[in-house]
């Protein structure tokens, strides 16, 4: 153990000699108590590793014993492993060998069958390319000469674009507010400057097929857009312009076309006094959704500003725009529309400015279509049907087709390999070709049915035709008055009703000639309900004219003739008249229908046939006699109609009637009478109903009659100041448990009606027996959209004494007329109501009747009355009635209150006279010859008596002369005419060969030529010193000459700037514009107008203007005339003021205030006088109305028939100095410039001599005329 390398060898011990023997030696150690760890750790550690290691040891060989023979058979089988493995390695060299040679073989296969495949594949390769380039080339072979040319074309195209874009950019940016005429002049302009630029652009260019392709426009159409030029143009605007558009649409067209082109887009509808307009607005911006803000007025709401100039911000990928107060998001989708149901708005500047204004009304072709449409759809439903299915299947196919061609052009240009290895090419192009070939079966099986159904619908196209003349006639009647508005919808119920409800025919000619003549009759009816009883003739004459145009029965020359006559024509230019007793003016008329092929010889004819024309002239009813000359077998009735209207103006009424039933029928000849009932069937719970008020006029009485019959709540309000609330609450409740309202004069709340209307449309649900019953005045601003969802009405007073007196006795009872024991009360109850059935009559006549046509109503009648019984219940029965109290009272109070006019209030009183005095209690007494005062106390006596009266009355029976009675056919006949010549389109004149700028041309060129030249300021101040400067004549004339000098200077001017403005030289300004259109109907422009005088025609006028111009011009160089024209004067009373001057200077101490005018009716003749007066004047040139004059005596008398006006002979007027009053044997009667007789046209007064007494002459009306045009 001392040794240093006993751990070593203990380590290196070698184990395996270890043997039983051993083990057995050590055994008895290891059996000893004290032979353990713990025993040898206590004496010493290393006595304990020892103990460890001589254990270990023992334990080791008990182990090792088993293992020894192992590693001996381990050591044996090890050798004999050795010796196998030798023999493996051998055995796998060989094997290696073989497989090495087996591989290079296998390689060699394979080798050979790649290069099989790849022969194949190649051959396989070749005959597919072979294949698919058959395939392309004849695919695309007949494609070939169309690319070939289209690429040509195309590169062409590229060299035309500049043009072509800045023609389509203009037609966006200018075109909408213009009809379709206008726009196609517009762009021929444009294209005549591109020209003279040589700016290359394509002719003929079709902007709608360069901005829209053919399958857009047939959806649109599908949409409901009518399928007219304009209407597709108008599409094209909305949706290609950068503005939003504002829709110019009456009818509503436009608005239905937009509803379903957006239906899919959650359109959103609103108006600006919505209540949630702002919140519309704000919502469609940030969801991004399309918005129509509808029946906008002449203004916009500001808040709209930003949106509409789309001043969006931009943020992030967002844009932005401020609403008011508000920052919106502007969503993708966000689209504005807006639309106005008025006509012809005045938008401003900044309007047009900021928004692409479109003229969407309706067009007559467009309208004819839609119609023609509807006719097919409910008389041949089939075939229209059919034909609509067939414009979806060839849209669709139109469609398709272009998809597959965009699909195959793309892939073509797309392909980045061979084309003959792109298969999915040749699929495409397959679909293609089968396709093609299918669309074009397609195509032509629906060209042949398209062929058919066209001659199908081409048969029922009269009836479209008709409805649109009938459609557009309504449309012109808003021109009139523009309370006669009606709507598209309105009339298409119409249109479908008549074809609906009129009678069924197998016979299609027989099936049409019903439906035009039930058409007509129920659009006519409709119409006439709602005009005043002055329109319905006119509306009922210009209905047969335009049928008979559309017929081609009549000419448009014929028609303007006929609404025209010889107005424009200058006499001192036009072939002499052969005799006097022609009219000036029936000489212009028959001068210008002899341009007619129809009466291209009148003139000669009169001419050689003087006594035949003036014995037919003369009669009472030229219209009812026979026309000279052949004239009355070879003219029809509407020729013999402009005959009449030229000859006589008076008879023209009376002629147009027979014209009308003869062109219409004979029902269209008398009048259409209101039943109220019938309306009030006609209409539903949503339909107002208008009635339109008049003079004297009020169905409220009527409306409440039918309620009682038909049992209804009738709760009425007179609308004012604060009577909304009350108005409003009557219509909630009625809407809600049934009842009708009225609302009268609704023009005093017009605000109230517009959300009346609000209220009625978008109430949920009314109730089946609400009514709303409104009574208005015309009124400009009445909402255009109630008026036309209404049913309208008028109920003018009846014509007629008869039918006036029968109106005042319903409204008397029995018990009325005993009201009073006394004797008086009867007759002078029926003579207060025969004067105010007088005093309203006399107002047809015009000047004649009354100088003002005063508004006598139902009050005064019932103010007079109540006078009446106060005056019999305070009377004294001895003395009996004080008849100048009563005169007075009637005269000067009662209906008197209103008359303002001295010669009317003078009038009046001698009515009063006449009739108030204790003749009126005689028995036999007559107002006038057939009309007494019933001697009998009981109601139906009177009521028989009123029956019994004739149905017309002659004009004697208001005092007047029978020619009266033609001076009203005139006016009317007039009013009619004129009124239809005012609503005549603008651009009519091209249908009539020259347009209108020709026409006007040629007549201010012919103007110019007549006009006189300006007055030399030098020569006319010579003038008047030589004659005396400051004599009072000489400065009226001095005054008149400055006041001519002004109108010839502004005729000169305006004459030269309306060529210029025609040739294009310089801007036709607004003024321009209204003076070319004044000049072509014949009428005076307003700027001469207001510095001249007023005349009938503007050939007259301009005669009268260079009958003014010489006579003052022969004034100023011959000195004083010897008779002085006193219609050539601009102020006729400061000419008599001259006058009276210089006789009272001529005169020591007389003084101007007590000099007053006399007069001496002479028997001369201007011609006959070769010197004037030594004082005083004589004057020529005024007309008598209302009488006729004794040449030899200088009375008055009886005026002839048919001489409406006397030519006067010279009447000496002198001055002289007196206190004295007139005699009251004398007839003062006035002298007015012009036949309308008010206080500016009142010049004077003269005395009469005369046998009857004065006041005859008082209710006759006679007065002296300066001029009678």
């Amino acid at each position: 153990m001392a040794s240093t390398t006993f751990l070593l060898q203990l380590q290196n011990y070698p184990k395996d000699i270890i043997n039983n023997e051993m083990v057995e030696f050590l055994q008895p150690y290891f059996e000893m108590e004290d032979y353990n760890m713990d025993t040898a750790k206590r004496v010493c550690g290393d006595v304990a590793g020892l103990l460890s290691w001589t254990k270990a040891m023992a334990f080791f060989h008990s182990v090792n014993r088993e293992v020894l023979p192992l590693k001996a058979n381990l050591t044996l089988q090890e050798a004999r492993l050795k010796v196998a493995m030798e023999d493996l390695a051998a055995a796998e060299q060989q094997l290696e060998e073989r497989e090495q040679s087996l591989r290079e073989v296998k390689e060699q296969y394979d080798k050979a069958v790649l290069e099989k495949q790849r022969l194949t594949d190649a051959a396989n390769s070749c005959l597919r390319k072979m294949n698919t380039a058959t395939t392309l080339i004849n695919g695309l072979g007949g494609e070939k000469v169309r690319w070939t040319d289209q690429s040509k074309e195309f590169k062409e195209q590229l060299g035309r674009l500049v043009g072509d874009v800045l023609l389509a950019t203009g037609f966006l940016s200018y075109c909408g507010p213009y009809n379709q005429e206008f726009r196609a002049n517009l762009v021929n302009t444009w294209m005549d400057i591109l020209k003279s630029k040589s700016i290359p652009f394509t002719l003929n260019l079709n902007i709608t097929n360069m901005l829209v392709e053919s399958a857009t426009l047939s959806e649109w159409t599908l949409q409901g857009l009518p399928n007219d030029e304009l209407s597709v143009q108008n599409a094209l605007i909305v949706t290609k312009s950068r503005s939003y558009p504002l829709l110019i649409d009456p009818q509503n067209q436009g608005k239905m076309w937009i509803k379903n082109k957006e239906a899919n887009n959650s359109l959103q509808i609103t108006s600006l006094n919505h209540k949630y307009f702002r919140t519309h607005l704000e919502d469609c911006l940030s969801i991004g959704k399309p918005l129509l803000i509808e029946d906008i007025d002449i203004e916009l709401d500001p808040v709209l500003d930003n949106v509409l100039e789309k001043n969006f911000i931009k943020s992030g990928s967002i844009e932005k725009v401020i609403v008011g107060d508000k920052e919106c998001d502007v969503m993708k989708g966000f689209m504005l529309y807006i639309t106005t149901k008025l006509p012809n708005p005045p938008y401003s500047p900044e309007i047009s400015a900021k928004t692409s204004i479109i003229d969407f009304t309706v067009t007559m072709l467009g309208l004819e279509d839609q119609l023609l449409g509807r006719v097919i759809l409910m008389e041949k439903s089939d075939l229209e049907a059919e034909r609509v299915a067939l414009f979806e299947s060839v849209m669709q196919n139109q469609r398709r087709m272009k998809e597959l061609e965009t699909n195959l052009l793309s892939r073509l240009n797309s392909s980045e390999c061979s084309l003959v290895e792109d298969e999915e090419l040749i699929n495409v192009l397959q679909v293609t070709k089968s396709t093609a070939e299918e669309v074009n079966q397609k195509l032509s099986v629906s060209a042949h049915t398209e062929k058919k159904i066209n001659i199908a619908r081409e048969e029922f196209r009269a009836v479209a035709a008709r409805g649109s003349i009938l459609y557009f006639l309504i449309v012109e009647m808003s021109n009139v008055n523009v309370m006669y508005q009606n709507s598209l919808k309105q009339f298409l119920i119409i249109f479908d009703s008549s074809i609906t409800k009129s009678e069924k025919s197998p016979d299609t000619m027989e099936r049409i000639r019903i439906i035009l003549q039930y058409l007509t009759k129920e659009v006519w009816a409709f119409t006439q309900r709602s005009l005043y009883e002055r329109h319905k003739a006119l509306f009922t004459l210009m209905m047969a004219m335009k049928i008979d145009l559309q017929k081609a029965i009549i000419t448009h020359e014929e028609f303007m003739a006929f609404i025209k006559g010889g107005a424009s024509l200058d006499l001192n230019a036009v072939t002499p008249k052969p005799f006097r007793w022609i009219l000036d003016i029936t000489w212009l008329n028959l001068v210008e229908i002899n341009k007619l092929k129809t009466f291209s010889d009148i003139l000669i004819k009169i001419e050689n046939n003087e006594r035949e024309w003036r014995i037919w002239y003369e009669k009472e009813k030229p219209e009812e006699e026979e026309i000279p000359c052949g004239y009355q077998k070879s003219l029809d009735v509407f020729r013999k109609l402009l005959l009449i209207r030229s000859w006589s103006p008076d008879r023209t009424v009376s002629q147009a009637r027979k014209y009308i039933i003869d062109s219409l029928g004979p029902e269209y000849g008398e009048p259409c009478i209101l039943d109220l009932e019938a309306t009030w069937a006609e209409s539903e719970a949503r339909t107002p109903l208008i009635c339109i008020l008049s003079i004297g006029s009020d169905p409220s009485p009527q409306i409440s009659a039918l309620a009682k019959v038909k049992d209804m709540t009738l709760k009425a309000v007179s609308m004012g100041q604060g009577q909304e609330v009350v108005a409003r609450d009557m219509i909630d409740w009625s809407m809600a448990n049934g009842g009708w309202v009225l609302l009268q004069n609704i023009h005093l709340s017009l605000p109230f009606a517009t959300e009346a209307m609000t209220m009625i449309v978008d109430a949920e649900t009314v109730h089946e027996n609400f009514r709303i019953w409104l009574t208005t005045e015309v009124h400009e601003q009445f909402p255009i959209g109630l008026l036309q969802m209404a049913i309208k009405f008028t109920n003018e007073p009846p014509q007629g004494i008869r039918a006036s007196m029968k109106r005042t006795y319903q409204n008397i009872t029995q018990d009325y007329l005993d009201y009073s024991a006394q004797s008086q009360w009867p007759p002078l109850l029926y003579a207060v109501a025969f004067l105010h059935t007088v005093v309203q009559e006399r107002r047809k006549f015009g000047p004649l009747g009354w100088n003002v046509p005063y508004e006598f109503n139902q009050a005064d009648f019932a103010a007079s009355v109540q006078f009446i019984q106060n005056h019999l219940d305070d009377m004294d029965p001895k003395k009996g009635v004080s008849w100048p109290t009563v005169c007075y009272m009637l005269g000067e109070v009662q209906y008197g209150g209103r008359v303002t006019d001295d010669f009317d209030k003078r009038l009046l009183t001698t009515f009063t006279q006449v009739w108030f005095c204790d003749v009126l209690l005689r028995p036999g007494f007559e107002f006038y010859k057939g009309y007494k005062v019933p001697q009998t106390r009981n109601l139906q006596g009177y009521v028989d008596y009123i029956n019994s009266l004739p149905a017309t009355d002659t004009p004697e029976v208001f005092g007047l002369h029978g020619n009266a009675d033609i001076t009203y056919q005139i006016n009317t006949a007039k009013g009619i005419l004129d009124t239809i010549l005012s609503v005549q389109p603008k651009e009519g004149g091209s249908q009539g060969g020259e347009t209108r700028e020709s026409v006007v041309y040629s007549l201010a060129e012919d103007m110019l030529e007549k006009l006189p030249p300006q007055y030399n300021s030098f020569e006319v101040k010579e003038a008047l010193q030589r004659m005396g400067a400051l004599l009072p004549m000489n400065i009226f004339l001095r005054q008149e000459i400055d006041r001519i000098q002004k109108v010839i200077k502004e005729v000169k001017s305006t004459l030269s700037d309306l060529k210029l403005a025609i040739d294009g030289t310089i801007v036709m300004s607004q003024g321009l514009r209204s003076a070319l259109d004044a000049m072509y109907d014949a009428r005076i422009p307003d700027r001469w107008q207001k510095i001249s005088w007023e005349s009938a025609t503007l050939g007259f006028w301009y005669t009268e203007l260079l009958e003014r111009d010489a006579q003052f011009r022969n004034w100023c160089n011959n000195g004083k005339p010897n008779v002085f024209w006193m219609t050539g004067f601009f102020n006729p009373q400061g000419f008599l003021t001259a006058m009276r001057q210089d006789v009272t200077r001529a005169h020591k101490g007389w003084a101007l205030d007590s000099v007053v005018l006399q007069n001496l009716i002479t028997r001369y003749n201007k011609e006959d006088l070769k010197e004037g007066p030594a004082e005083g004047v004589y004057v020529h040139g005024l007309f008598l109305e209302g009488a006729g004059l004794d040449r030899r005596t200088g009375k008055l008398i009886e005026s002839k028939p048919k001489v409406l006006y006397e030519m006067m002979p010279v009447i000496y007027i002198y001055a002289i100095n007196t206190t004295a009053g007139k005699d009251p044997k004398l007839y003062e009667c006035p002298i007015y410039r012009k036949p309308q007789r008010t206080d500016q046209k009142y010049v004077g007064s003269i005395d009469f001599e005369t046998d009857h007494n004065p006041r005859h002459w008082t209710l006759r009306g006679v007065a002296l005329l300066c001029d009678i045009k």
